[in-house]
């Protein structure tokens, strides 16, 4: 039967196979500089901001298939995949420990229903699939703990190892995500589901478990605000506001379980309005199921009741009662109930599984028809889904095409156009998400890219200006401000610019490094020199810092500290024209013409149009004096 699990997750997700790397992904993985080297590992570990979150087990996976196989996105989703199936085969036998009728039906459910695509799909959320696999291990050990605990003898004894397995395990979820922090409450839940009530002894030794949680949960709630940047004016709710998000997002997340329609990657954020009587309905009416549920625990059992309180606990870190970025454009997202959905889908399952045993009595084959036409259905609709996930592009295409008002997925389908070169799309989509929000920051800072980029130098740069009057701690409207300034010829303007982008992010090393060149053009060549250096320090494989350090080397008459930077910069960079150049003006100096004349011949076979490469090599072969070869400028920003 975890054969036939796996092989189902596996075929369900073949689409993925194929996929690329998407939104947030390049913070996790592919631009993720902590993944390239030992003391990478353990600033993950170490530093809580080295990371986009403190999620240090998700980036050591990261880090190992980085150093296994690179950037190729088929390993990443392969082990995503894996690590769903693994998820709902431990969650089987969870079930099955717990002899619930339809154990394996509802693991069949959890590994094949389209709302965990978001989750499996997308690299970046390997936090849920990680987390999953270790919450329910711990879960598998924790029962199994309590049955030894029990039994009395020896095998209280055995139990003990089983508790600090759990835990363990348990705090591995943790390091994974933090909506794991669950787990002991469940566990309480259980309890009280078999005996019908909660003893003390059953309580503290779950108390190592709490704290484990709340620490987690305290940090990954500090985080969420001053690293992520989940604070400021728009979330700022007040608590019945923040009410109506819980009331009606738990029933946005129950109706996509039951009919997963219309799955998309952001959902429309709607408006709240504590005056309106009907957005009240939400919030009341779950409350009033959780109180028919325990009016009816005698009648119909304590199982429904602890189902819709593992779905409603589970998913209370996103139900909008604390920050979470996402909330910035949608209150709900399909990966926010990975484990809590578990809840209603083990409902399903033994509602399905009781029904069809007393329907068909007698008839063997209406159980594993039944259940073969619902996880087929949801197997097909998974396959569908991955497809939205393909790459960048069909990811925000697909979005915009079921959330035409999201101005988020307007914008990053311009940078994915943007990037592929097509700027007159580029160009559209950032205004057409400037109407949608005209005080989006971001928007206005791509739109001048595209300007800037079509030589619109002065309009480029009053968008720019727009971006920094919306958001003044914008980093990325400081850069490219200052370096639009510098193309149009204000250095002094342009080094306030960059002065400023490094203030507000040190460790960026593009700042840095046109820092650096623009006070080289002030003829502050020492200050350039550093400024050059801590770019490399930040970005040892900056090819174009290295040939500017070398010129401002050379300039000092330091002509060794200049060879070595331009050999690097053609190490990194064998196609580097400049860099060509710039070292056979070095050896020319050396009086080594032949090898001068020789790296002049590469730079005009890279770049023949190479005007100063050509002079240098006309001299070189008519002069043989290094005296009248001369540099080329540091390449400009």
């Amino acid at each position: 039967m975890a054969v036939l699990l796996l092989l189902a997750t596996v075929l369900a997700y073949q689409p993925v196979w194929h996929a690329g790397f998407i939104w947030d992904d390049d913070f996790y993985v592919t631009n993720n500089p902590t993944l390239r080297s030992l003391d990478g590992l353990r600033q993950i570990w170490c530093k809580l901001t080295a990371t986009p979150q403190y999620y240090p087990l998700v980036h050591t996976s990261f880090w190992l298939e980085y150093h296994l196989w690179g950037l190729n996105p088929l390993g990443y989703h392969v082990v995503n995949v894996l690590l769903h199936a693994l998820a709902a085969i431990l969650l089987w036998r969870v079930l099955a420990r717990l002899q619930l009728p339809g154990a394996w039906l509802a693991a069949g459910i959890f590994a094949l229903h389209p709302v965990a695509v978001e989750s499996v799909a997308w690299v970046t959320e390997r936090k849920n699939v990680l987390a999953a696999v270790f919450y329910f291990a711990a879960a598998l050990a924790c029962l199994r703990w309590t049955e030894e605990a029990t039994a009395g003898g020896k095998q209280i004894r055995n139990s003990f190892r089983w508790y600090f397995l759990s835990l363990a395990l348990f705090v591995a979820a943790l390091l994974s995500k933090t909506t794991a922090c669950s787990l002991p409450a469940a566990m309480l839940l259980v309890i009280w589901w078999k005996r019908g009530r909660i003893a003390g002894r059953d309580v503290w030794p779950l108390l190592p478990f709490f704290a484990a949680g709340m620490a987690m949960g305290l940090v990954t709630s500090w985080l969420e605000r001053t690293h992520v940047g989940a604070q400021g004016p728009e979330w700022a709710f007040s608590f019945p506001e923040r009410c109506l998000i819980a009331g009606r997002a738990a029933w946005f997340y129950a109706g996509k379980l039951f009919w997963p329609a219309d799955l998309t990657f952001i959902y429309p954020r709607w408006q709240l309005n504590t005056g309106e009587w009907w957005q009240w309905i939400f919030p009341v009416a779950a409350l009033a199921v959780v109180m028919v549920l325990w009016r009816l625990r005698r009648r119909i059992g304590r199982g429904p009741l602890v189902a819709v309180l593992f779905f409603g606990g589970t998913l209370l870190p996103a139900l909008g009662f604390t920050n979470v970025y996402p909330m910035l454009f949608s209150f709900v997202a399909d990966h926010f109930q990975y484990l809590a959905g578990v809840g209603l889908m083990v409902l399903t399952a033994v509602g399905v599984t009781m029904v069809l045993g007393f329907l068909g009595k007698g008839n063997l084959l209406l159980k594993p028809v039944c259940y073969g036409a619902l996880l087929l259905t949801l197997g097909v609709l998974t396959w569908r889904q991955c497809r939205m996930y393909s790459d960048i592009q069909t990811l925000w295409q697909a979005t915009i095409d079921r959330n035409p008002a999201c101005w988020m997925a307007h914008v990053h389908l311009g940078n994915a156009l943007f990037n592929k070169g097509q700027t007159d799309e580029a160009m559209s989509q950032y205004q057409e998400a400037i109407r949608l929000k005209p005080d989006d920051a971001d928007a206005h800072n791509n739109l001048g890219n595209v300007l800037d980029k079509n030589g619109q130098i002065d309009e480029a740069i009053d968008q720019y200006q727009k971006a920094i009057g919306l958001e003044p701690d914008d980093v990325e409207a400081h850069y490219n401000l200052g370096v639009a300034l510098f193309n149009r010829g204000q250095t002094d303007e342009a080094i306030s610019q960059l002065q400023e982008a490094i203030r507000l992010k040190p460790d960026y090393a593009e700042a840095q490094y046109n820092f650096g060149v623009a006070l080289f053009n002030k003829d502050q060549t020492d200050e350039a020199i550093s400024h050059l250096q801590e770019a490399i320090r930040l970005k040892s494989d900056y090819a174009l810092a290295h040939n500017n350090l070398g010129i401002a080397f050379l300039k000092q008459g330091q002509t060794g500290e200049a060879m070595s930077q331009f050999q690097e910069a053609i190490r990194l960079k064998p196609d580097y024209a400049d860099a060509h150049n710039n070292l056979g003006i070095t050896l020319g100096m050396q009086d080594r013409i032949n090898e001068a004349i020789i790296q002049f011949q590469e730079a005009i076979h890279l770049k023949p149009d190479f005007t100063n490469a050509q002079s240098n090599l006309m001299k070189a072969l008519e002069l043989r004096s290094k005296s009248n070869v001369r540099t080329s400028g540091p390449v400009k920003p």
